[in-house]
């Protein structure tokens, strides 16, 4: 990674330099923003949702970050539960990671932009008997039962 694409943590550099990497900072706001109640999943890639069933979790999945001089701007794009109130989310994803970046790196974070990317739906489990795999719901086949 280029020099120039590091980010400076400490402002005393007498007894060195403290660089973190913004990869690092995507992770952080990754996690944050999964953290919060009415987040389904972090919209990424087809090659994170690859890398997902290849058993490879990617927590940057669904963040940008741009750093400009003294501004530190952070894009997060999310799936929202359904029956969430999106506004309040996205408020929350908001306050999260503006606290867990400056916690963790003293960074000040100029603004977090939530893209809601679509909504999704909670899927009931369905539970299968294992004593009656042919529950009565399937028994209707049309009419190929033995008298």
């Amino acid at each position: 990674m280029p020099e120039e694409s590091k980010i400076i943590l400490n402002d005393d550099q007498s007894l060195g330099t403290i660089e973190i990497a913004p990869r690092v900072l995507e992770i952080i706001a990754g996690y944050a923003a999964s953290e919060v109640d009415g987040v389904s999943k972090m919209y990424g890639s087809f090659a994170n949702s690859v890398s997902e069933l290849l058993g490879r979790s990617d927590h940057r999945r669904g963040v940008k970050l741009v750093k400009d001089s003294d501004s530190l701007t952070i894009d997060v794009d999310v799936y929202v539960e359904y029956g969430a109130s999106v506004p309040k989310v996205a408020g929350q994803i908001q306050k999260r990671i503006k606290q867990q970046v400056t916690l963790m790196t003293n960074l000040v974070v100029t603004e977090v932009n939530v893209h809601v990317k679509g909504v999704v739906a909670l899927q009931e489990e369905k539970q299968v008997d294992p004593d009656n795999l042919f529950s009565e719901d399937s028994e209707d086949d049309g009419g190929n039962e033995e008298a």
